[in-house]
């Protein structure tokens, strides 16, 4: 995560500092319309042309979504839903990947959650230093089926497919792919994209 300049945090302690899980919805909607106009607070001081998702709009979203009001509570579906927005803004990327590995993250934490698993917290899980392997659940069976259908229907419905988030699902629906073929029509066209 890159450092915020001095004005970006001056900024980031007041309008976009999540005081619970809507309001980090609320930010990353932010970082959404700056992703798309390439203009706004979150563009401030910088190039930024619009439809581009650049190393900073990455670093907003992993600062919003790991802010101590947050850190413990696991990653809501509004949260979710607004890095798939983010996702499918962004035409152009030069962000080495990072906004992927946070999006699949994200995503996991959310499902995990949603179907009683621990999670741990968010510092630790959407970290770029920690594998999502050490944390996520490895089998479908262990998430609520309504969950996976949800991650479906999102993946289903999206122009751009997020590598790293396909390579989640894969692995999660992988070892009980036959049994949830019945539940998830497509589910299989998941990994493929």
């Amino acid at each position: 995560m890159s450092a915020p300049s001095t004005k970006t945090a001056e900024f980031f302690s007041g309008a976009l500092q999540p005081s619970c899980r809507k309001t980090a919805a609320h930010a990353l909607a932010i970082v959404r319309d700056g992703v798309i106009t390439g203009e706004g607070p979150t563009t401030r001081g910088r190039i930024h042309f619009s439809r581009a998702l650049d190393a900073d709009d990455a670093a907003w979203c992993a600062r919003i979504l790991t802010a101590s009001a947050v850190e413990h509570q696991p990653v809501s579906r509004a949260e979710a839903e607004a890095l798939f927005e983010i996702n499918e803004a962004a035409a152009e990327r030069s962000d080495d990947g990072r906004f992927d590995d946070l999006l699949a993250k994200a995503v996991a934490h959310h499902a995990a959650s949603e179907s009683g698993l621990p999670v741990p917290p968010r510092t630790v899980a959407l970290s770029p230093d920690t594998d999502i392997e050490s944390w996520a659940p490895t089998e479908a069976t262990k998430i609520d089926t309504k969950v996976l259908e949800w991650i479906a229907e999102q993946m289903r419905s999206k122009r751009r497919a997020s590598h790293a988030l396909a390579a989640m699902v894969a692995t999660l629906v992988g070892a009980t792919a036959l049994p949830l073929a019945a539940q998830l029509p497509n589910v299989l066209d998941i990994g493929m994209m």
